[in-house]
């Protein structure tokens, strides 16, 4: 035991121990999620969180040190958000077309996300710091943790209630418009994109590019407005 543990703390200090445990954890969650058939429940995302979180509790690894090796994924987030413009970009004339209900959507979804956060979160006796940290919740992580700071909220709460979000939203979103019935490609990505931001853009693009593309417009038209509607609704309720 003690030259394992001599071992771990040695591989502990290596930078790239955790990027490698970060990729090998999302490996094994699209390799289950392909073995179930693509199933929404098998979220790919959903496995590597559980298996990363498990490890780092196992190894009593903070997540500041955690970070310090992962932190080149994080950074991908960027390129990966801008490739995001080349399905929508495919898709432009669709956009045109259907700008009147993009706009209709925007505001029902921004609107909805934000206030059934902050107000269920009140109603149930939520105040401060961490009703501030709900309010950014359906909004895609970079923005949302600087609207948490902006509003005095907590940066690191807001992260993990998006991320939360996200894999809820990824989950449920394709049985839950099936069952309402919901056919258009278009719609159903957008919903999806103004709901669960990153995560549900990425589900969306698994089952569909005109979903994908729609999805990416609504997680980044929605970050847009949600920077500006939730402060002013969580000042209504403070």
């Amino acid at each position: 035991m003690t030259d394992v543990t001599e071992i771990w703390v040695y591989l502990s200090r290596a930078p790239l121990l955790w990027l490698t445990a970060t990729l090998g954890a999302y490996a094994v969650g699209d390799a289950l999620f392909r073995a179930a058939g693509r199933a929404p429940i098998v979220n790919p995302v959903m496995i590597a969180v559980t298996l990363l979180s498990a490890l780092l509790w196992l190894t009593g690894t903070s997540y500041q040190s955690y970070f310090e090796g992962a932190q080149f994924v994080h950074f991908l987030l960027g390129p990966a958000t801008v490739c995001l413009a080349f399905p929508l970009y495919e898709n432009l004339p669709r956009v045109r077309k259907a700008w009147l209900p993009i706009l209709a959507a925007l505001l029902a979804g921004s609107l909805t996300a934000v206030l059934s956060a902050v107000g269920i979160g009140y109603a149930l006796g939520v105040r401060g710091e961490v009703l501030a940290s709900l309010s950014a919740k359906s909004t895609t992580a970079p923005v949302a943790i600087g609207i948490a700071e902006k509003i005095g909220g907590s940066p690191t709460l807001t992260a993990v209630l998006v991320i939360m979000t996200g894999i809820i939203g990824a989950v449920i979103a394709t049985p839950l418009l099936n069952a309402l019935g919901l056919k258009d490609g278009r719609a159903r990505g957008f919903a999806v994109g103004v709901a669960a931001h990153g995560i549900g853009t990425a589900r969306a693009l698994q089952v569909n590019p005109t979903a994908g593309a729609f999805a990416g417009l609504g997680m980044g038209l929605n970050a847009v407005l949600t920077a500006f509607i939730a402060p002013l609704i969580l000042k209504f309720f403070m």
